[in-house]
Formats: C-alpha cells, sequence, structure tokens
C-alpha cells in the first residue's frame, strides 16, 4: 500500500499539541511555568479559529492546564518528559482510498541529548495515533516532525545533520533515509540541506531542523529564512541554504521558486544569538498561525506570508517564550489530515 504525507495546505481534521510539564520548557520558577503555559494556551487559541485542538496533558497538570485552555480545546492525558508535539507526535499519512495512517518515527530526544529525557515522550506517536483511529506505520529511522517538510507531491525538504546525525542514525546512508522516507512519506524526491542555523546546532537545539529554515508553500515555491545582517552567523548560513535551491528542482521537475522571507531584526537575547524566524509557522484550514517577536519586521513578514497562501488569514502569536525554549508555532502543532475513509 502506498502512503503520501499530504501538504500542510491540505484540508485538516485537527491540530494536535502537548501541555508543558516538566524540565526546562517548564522552567524553574512559577513565573517561567506561567510564561510557558500562557504561550502554548496562547497557539492552542489560534489554532482553534480554524481546527479542532486536541492537547495531551500529563495527569498531573490536568487542573492547572484548564486553567489556561479554553473549552474550544480538548484534553487527552498521557505521561509526557516534554511539549514539542511535531517531533513527539506521528507524522500522518494517507493513500489514494482516502485512508489514514501514522508513521512512528523513533524518537530519541534530538539525537541522545544529554539534557533530554524521552521515555514518555517515545510512547506519544502510538498513543496519538491510536486517538486518531490510525493504523500505525513503524519506522526503525529516528526522525522528528520538524525534521521534514513535503509539498504532498512526492518532494521532502531534509537536513543532512539531523537524518544523518551520528545520535540518531549512526551509519545511515542518504540513499537508506531516501528509501525510508519513499515507503513512508511516497517521497520521490528529496532536496537536502546541509544544516540548519546557528543557534540551533548548539547543545540545546535540535542539531538543524528544517522547520525553521525552509517550508513550501505551494508546489515549487520555498519560502527560505533570510538573516540580513552580516554580524548574525546564520547571516553565512543562509546564504549556503538558499544556494542549494538554485537550479534545482521538486519531484515533479519544477525549478524551484525561492521566496526569502527576511528574519527579525532582533538579533540576540540573554543567550546569544537568536535563531527567531518567520518560517516556523502552521498553516491550519483557512489560516496561518505565524510567530511575531515584537519585532519591527513582524508586519512585513506577515505580509509575506499573507502572500504565500492567498485566502488565508494570517494571525500572529508573540513566539518569544517559544524559541527560549527551543522551538516555534510548528514545532508544538502536529496537523491531521482529513481522511476521506474511517475505520469503523
Amino acid at each position: 500500500m502506498s502512503w503520501t504525507m499530504p501538504a500542510e495546505t491540505s484540508a485538516q481534521k485537527r491540530v494536535w499539541m502537548a501541555f508543558p510539564h516538566d524540565g526546562y520548557t517548564l522552567g524553574e520558577t512559577e513565573t517561567e511555568a506561567h510564561a510557558a503555559r500562557s504561550t502554548w494556551a496562547n497557539v492552542a487559541h489560534a489554532v482553534a479559529e480554524f481546527a479542532p485542538v486536541v492537547m495531551v496533558v500529563d495527569p498531573e497538570d490536568t487542573q492547572v492546564a484548564a486553567q489556561y485552555l479554553d473549552e474550544r480545546v480538548e484534553i487527552r492525558t498521557a505521561e509526557l518528559n516534554d511539549a514539542w508535539m511535531r517531533d513527539i507526535g506521528p507524522t500522518f499519512v494517507t493513500n489514494d482510498a482516502g485512508e489514514l495512517a501514522a508513521v512512528d518515527w523513533v524518537f530519541n530526544g534530538w539525537g541522545a541529548q544529554g539534557w533530554a529525557a524521552w521515555d514518555k515522550d517515545e510512547k506519544i506517536g502510538a498513543a496519538v495515533a491510536e486517538w486518531a483511529g490510525a493504523p500505525r506505520i513503524a519506522s526503525n529511522l529516528v526522525n522528528e516532525g520538524g525534521a521534514i517538510h513535503v509539498d504532498g507531491e512526492g518532494t521532502v525538504l531534509a537536513t543532512e545533520s539531523v537524518q544523518l546525525d551520528p545520535g540518531r542514525n549512526p551509519g545511515t546512508t542518504k540513499e537508506e533515509v531516501e528509501a525510508e522516507f519513499a515507503r513512508t512519506l511516497g517521497a520521490t524526491k528529496v532536496h537536502w540541506l546541509p544544516r540548519g542555523l546557528a543557534r540551533d546546532s548548539q547543545e540545546f537545539g535540535t542539531r538543524g531542523h528544517v522547520d525553521i529554515v525552509a517550508t513550501i508553500s505551494s508546489p515549487g515555491t520555498v519560502l527560505i529564512h533570510s538573516q540580513q545582517n552580516p554580524e548574525h552567523p546564520d547571516y553565512a548560513i543562509c546564504q549556503e541554504l538558499i544556494s542549494t535551491f538554485h537550479g534545482a528542482s521538486d519531484a515533479k521537475g519544477r525549478e524551484f521558486t525561492l521566496v526569502e522571507v527576511p528574519a527579525p531584526g532582533i538579533l540576540r537575547d540573554a543567550e546569544g544569538f537568536v535563531d527567531y524566524s518567520y518560517i516556523n509557522h502552521l498553516v491550519i484550514n483557512g489560516g496561518v498561525v505565524a510567530c511575531t517577536f515584537d519585532d519591527p519586521n513582524d508586519e512585513a513578514a506577515l505580509a509575506v506570508l499573507a502572500n504565500a497562501y492567498p485566502g488565508r488569514k494570517v494571525v500572529g502569536v508573540d513566539a518569544r517564550e517559544l524559541y527560549a525554549r527551543g522551538g516555534g508555532i510548528h514545532c508544538i502543532t502536529q496537523q491531521e489530515p482529513v481522511a476521506l475513509v474511517r475505520k469503523p
């Protein structure tokens, strides 16, 4: 049976999220915990304007979650380590008959990072698949949802620093990754980027997720992060990433059209150079939920997104608290596409 991951612009049944429970995501003080919970809730409520939201909550947090989430958000309970549903949840796929399935990648804390725990999160993919009524497609590939972007027509964007990471898939070749993407996602063409952004490559990053640097807004068109200040280490990285698309084509043979999305003007926070990016947005039924940063470039970036996704309402949510914890709006959400056929 042939499975394909639909484009994010396809019709969606609902969006899955996970509520901050422990560790660095929740923080060390009540102030930090409140900031995390409030931001996750703000994203959930923005998404709920366009589609149902299901929030997976650790059993210990059901009462506190209810204080932050309104009645539009359905709560399911499961033990959690962290709250990055894009990575710990399954990747949903469909077949030609319109049936839904869920790819359950191996999750090992973004390459067995020393600061990460994943004994509970590694089970979330299977749990969400069961709740969604989607047959589970097991994969032996260590991978995360934030490490891929697709166009629904066979094209996959990926980064060498993630799928080929020795901490994830030691000794695995590009050809082996591409074969697994073909089996699970319907990939016929993988466009490999060499790496991700500078901060995302540091100790507390993912080692280079693609969903912070590039996405396919429509077949043949790529939105790509563009750091325009030479003082920032991502300036040179962005030029390198952009160059990989020059003359390259997608699965259907279309040469990529690039739309550079300027980075926010903010260069640093208390920890150093930021990886703030407008690329890390969620496309949802009739809308786009996008990261903002109280930055002079916010308005222009939202306008770029509105142009890239015509007919959709673009809603900005302040994502600075997300990025302080290592990700953005796309990282904490996972869309479930509409299936034409549902199992009884």
